[in-house]
């Protein structure tokens, strides 16, 4: 069985998928959690991939919570996920 995520885009991470704001993807079950959704990011988004597998570069909010840089938490059917960058500004 495979699990289907809703992956929501922004700023630099939409810049380098080619200004996509939204993708669904598609993990193993048994192999379905942040780290492996990283990865597959970074093989399906190669401009991507970079940003994606680096933690500091690049947080993860998991249904609208931030998820803590190396905590890897198990991923279920319908969950959104949002790759978010730092922020810049002044």
């Amino acid at each position: 069985m495979s699990v289907n995520i809703k992956v929501l885009l922004f700023a630099s991470a939409r810049e380098a998928a080619g200004n996509i704001a939204e993708v669904a993807i598609t993990l193993e079950e048994n192999s379905s959690n942040t780290a492996t959704f990283r990865k597959k990011m970074a093989e399906d988004y190669p401009k991507l991939g970079s940003m994606v597998l680096d933690e500091d570069s690049l947080t993860l909010a998991l249904n609208e919570e931030y998820v803590p840089a190396g905590e890897i938490i198990e991923l279920k059917n319908g969950d959104t996920i949002a790759l978010i960058p730092p922020i810049s500004g002044g």
